[in-house]
């Protein structure tokens, strides 16, 4: 078996070196956001009972705790939520949102390789059997001369060695970028969901709320 591969790396020619680095590329970014992208490495379990817990009025010391022990990113924004709880609603939603991007970009971590190993995988595929094809076609003279047609077969399979092997290391790649790239969205709609509840109960009481509220009532009473 390692005969057959090592034949046909060989005959693939110098542009399967490239092509095996992407493949170690991809392969290593999937098993490595595999790991990272588990939903309690995101989100935590006890964090996000203790925000789905919390009612309106309650104190928020409970929930402090758990985010200050959460190294999830969904208590990273947390503790950026409960550190300016003293901020008007409207300038605590635009921290929590810039944490919360911040937080989706580490999520996304890795993905660029894959979707570059996608992109050239099957360009250097078909470079390498071009390369290979032009050295063929550089000898068919030679080969018809000889009658040795059955060797021009031979030599076309070899030069599409490389493109095999590009097409199938980015249809990896494409699978595991479509997979992790879904994950993470959901995640993080998820998490909005989450922080939009428990920033609605923070602030059910508070002035800001009640400014609204009159606001409503009066334009209310215009029409």
């Amino acid at each position: 078996m390692w005969d057959r591969l090592t034949e046909f790396f060989v005959e693939g020619g110098l542009v399967m070196w490239p092509l095996m680095i992407a493949s170690v590329v991809a392969v290593a970014v999937i098993i490595e956001r595999s790991l990272a992208l588990r939903r309690n490495m995101v989100i935590g379990p006890k964090l996000a009972t203790a925000i789905e817990k919390l009612r309106p009025g309650d104190s928020s010391t409970r929930l402090a705790v758990l985010a200050e022990t959460d190294s999830t990113a969904l208590g990273t924004i947390v503790r950026v939520a409960l550190n300016h709880i003293e901020w008007p609603r409207s300038e605590n939603v635009e921290a929590v949102q810039t944490r919360a991007r911040s937080e989706a970009v580490k999520l996304e971590h890795g993905l660029i390789a894959l979707e570059i190993v996608v992109g050239i995988s099957p360009l250097l595929g078909l470079l390498g059997t071009i390369n290979g094809l032009k050295h063929l076609f550089k000898g068919i003279g030679q080969i018809v001369a000889e009658g040795e047609t059955s060797n021009m077969g031979i030599g076309i399979s070899y030069a599409l060695n490389t493109t095999f092997f590009g097409l199938l290391i980015a249809i990896v790649a494409l699978i595991g970028w479509s997979y992790f790239n879904r994950k993470v969205e959901r995640m993080v709609v998820e998490m909005e969901s989450m922080l939009s509840d428990l920033l609605s109960k923070l602030y059910r009481n508070t002035a800001d709320d009640t400014t609204v509220h009159r606001a409503n009532e009066r334009a209310h009473n215009v029409q």
